[in-house]
């Protein structure tokens, strides 16, 4: 490749074809925090951004616009896990200002950490989070009274009852989605497998509700359609104790979009299990999750 000469260059750069090079810092704030935002927060973290200049790391560090929402999934493009000490990093940037927080293996510890540090929270997504307890969750929830979308799924200890704190701690949960790994049911008169379909029921402000291989039945799909009036779209694919008379498909007639227990999961993000009947007095909780990655189509590098 050809190189310029530097009277060349400075011929091109007068007549317009050449612009000389932008001195990044020296960036009006506005500017920077425009070309920073294009960065997730996991980059901004352990990415060179921060040791561009002198001007960008003290954007990165003290800027609490770039933290107001916080995204720390393992991704196909992220092939590695991030720690609690990194994301609470990242919570602490947000200075009290961060509104949405997505993330993957959270404890107790660090939900009441971000209760403490993110009050105005409306976005709170955690998967795979097999150290988040009901007891835990119900301490922490309780301080999030402006959350409008939750999701809780594979956290294999959140379970029963807790949903119903939930409804009720939480008046704006306008979104809430709850995965399993696959669905599993016991086949046993005396197992209520609506216990957590009644909780679901007092989110009575929800748009979106999505309940992944959930084991429920009709009649606890027909508590939450009679108490979640605003309910627009319902999505309850591998629900396979469900099945649409005459009577659930009148109640379900309202509702924008549905997608039902066989419809396509060609857009689902995660694994799914084969499903499972037992009689057996099993659980879920005590049924194997899947290895080191949920995710479809990638494995996570430890």
């Amino acid at each position: 490749m050809s190189s310029i000469t530097s009277g060349r260059r400075r011929r091109l750069r007068r007549s317009g074809e050449v612009r000389p090079s932008a001195d990044w810092a020296d960036l009006p704030i506005d500017a920077l925090l425009s070309v920073l935002h294009k960065l997730e927060p996991i980059e901004l973290m352990v990415g060179s951004a921060g040791r561009v200049c002198r001007s960008w790391r003290r954007a990165v560090r003290d800027e609490p616009e770039l933290w107001r929402r916080i995204d720390m999934r393992v991704r196909k493009d992220r092939r590695y896990r991030i720690d609690e000490g990194t994301a609470r990093e990242a919570v602490r940037r947000g200075s009290g200002r961060c509104e949405a927080f997505w993330g993957e293996d959270a404890t107790d510890h660090f939900l009441l950490f971000l209760a403490e540090h993110a009050p105005t929270l409306k976005s709170l997504r955690l998967i795979s989070s097999n150290h988040i307890s009901n007891e835990g969750l119900i301490e922490s929830i309780n301080k999030f009274p402006m959350l409008e979308e939750l999701e809780l799924s594979f956290c294999k200890n959140v379970f029963g009852k807790v949903y119903e704190v939930i409804g009720i701690a939480c008046p704006r949960l306008k979104s809430f989605r709850l995965s399993f790994p696959c669905f599993y049911s016991i086949e046993d008169a005396e197992y209520n497998k609506d216990e957590e379909a009644m909780g679901i029921a007092t989110m009575s402000a929800l748009r979106s509700l999505q309940l992944f291989g959930s084991e429920l039945t009709n009649k606890g799909l027909t508590s939450i359609l009679d108490n979640c009036t605003h309910l627009e779209h319902l999505d309850i694919r591998h629900c396979f104790n469900i099945y649409f008379d005459t009577a659930l498909r009148a109640k379900c007639a309202r509702i924008k979009t549905t997608r039902p227990p066989h419809g396509s999961t060609d857009d689902y993000e995660f694994y799914i299990g084969n499903p499972v009947r037992t009689r057996a007095r099993k659980t879920r909780r005590d049924y194997a999750f899947f290895g080191n990655s949920i995710y479809r189509g990638f494995q996570v590098v430890p």
